[in-house]
């Protein structure tokens, strides 16, 4: 069976940098055997991609891309806590998703994310989730994503 390393590499993803946390939180936190991580924008090299709200100046579509690259930044804080390869299953997954009036695809954006997690981590990838609507979000970004996975102690 592939490493979870391995698995990323067949899958041709390479893990960001960790994002600077743009206040005052670490982006992950390991109590026993689990890691939550702070909410990640959905920050490429640095910058993100799009700003506002989904279903106004971010289309749907657009914003599914931005969920994914907000999961894959929360998967590279596991990975600089505890290595990535010691992930044993996603337990949560939690999106917020910075709405137009009237928007109510939240879900669809929010698979940006999950999928991610079924393609790295098969089975163990399948997981609880919140895809909740909000207003605003820091930045203007247009999404933001937290995970919670268990990891071998």
């Amino acid at each position: 069976m592939a490493t979870n390393t391995e698995r990323l590499a067949e899958l041709g993803i390479e893990l960001p940098a960790v994002a600077a946390p743009v206040a005052a939180y670490v982006p992950a936190v390991k109590v026993g055997n689990q890691v939550w991580t702070s909410g990640q924008l959905p920050f490429l090299e640095g910058k993100l991609p799009a700003t506002g709200k989904v279903g106004d100046a971010v289309s749907p579509e657009d914003a599914q891309a931005y969920a994914r690259q907000a999961a894959l930044n929360a998967l590279a804080a596991v990975d600089a806590l505890v290595g990535i390869d010691n992930v044993t299953r996603v337990l949560k997954v939690v999106g917020f998703v910075a709405s137009a009036e009237g928007f109510g695809g939240q879900p669809a954006v929010l698979n940006g994310a999950s999928n991610l997690m079924g393609d790295v981590f098969g089975e163990a990838g399948a997981h609880a989730r919140s895809a909740v609507g909000v207003a605003e979000l820091p930045l203007d970004a247009p999404v933001e994503v937290e995970i919670v996975v268990e990891v071998t102690s």
